[in-house]
């Protein structure tokens, strides 16, 4: 439990009940009973949450292929180009 041994729990205790006092210090745990199941209630739902958001967005098959890249004009492939113009040209 949090790493604290049994010795020490009793420390606390003891300190609690002295500072306190006897007649406030079972409304006080009372409240942070309450205020931790609240706490652990509250932890619950937003788990819950982020469990249920994360199966939403499982894919469901393969993910699309990325589309091939447009291949890209090279120097030759345009000197070509004016190849062949440049008959067409003169006649």
């Amino acid at each position: 439990m949090f790493g604290i041994g049994t010795a020490e729990l009793i420390v606390i205790l003891v300190v609690a009940l002295i500072i306190i006092g006897p007649k406030k210090l079972p409304d006080i745990a009372r409240a942070m009973g309450r205020a931790l199941g609240e706490f652990r209630r509250a932890t619950d739902e937003i788990r819950e949450n982020f469990d249920l958001a994360s199966i939403d967005h499982k894919p469901q098959g393969k993910p699309a292929a990325p589309k091939p890249a447009a291949p890209e004009k090279t120097p030759e492939s345009s000197n070509v180009n004016e190849q062949k113009q440049s008959p067409q040209a003169e006649q």
